[in-house]
């Protein structure tokens, strides 16, 4: 088995620089803090991350975009944000969908 050194050598690089770059952090003197800006970004950042997973599997299958509305998932979706609104409880929202998709998709088969 012959090793390969350019391969090597990238993954030890990138090793290095993801050390350097989160060890500024440790060697600096002073303490570190967002600008208020970034502070408030960092609010929608989980809502954000959220929807960019789930939207689009709500709304494509396999990378095309849902062309029937006999689609188990988007009553789910629906309920699920209604429910939300109306109790904001995760679980409470969570169990609704389900109540929704399951009967959808095992017992008609959408």
């Amino acid at each position: 088995m012959e090793i390969d050194w350019h391969r090597v050598g990238v993954i030890v690089g990138l090793a290095c620089m993801t050390v350097l770059a989160r060890s500024f952090f440790l060697f600096s003197g002073r303490t570190w803090s967002l600008p208020s800006w970034a502070q408030r970004g960092l609010h929608y950042a989980p809502i954000a991350a959220l929807a960019a997973v789930v939207v689009p599997e709500v709304v494509t299958v396999q990378g095309v975009l849902v062309s029937t509305w006999r689609d188990a998932r988007l009553y789910a979706a629906a309920v699920g944000v209604l429910v939300y609104f109306w109790r904001r409880d995760v679980l409470i929202t969570v169990l609704a969908g389900m109540a929704v998709y399951l009967p959808l998709r095992i017992g008609l088969g959408w």
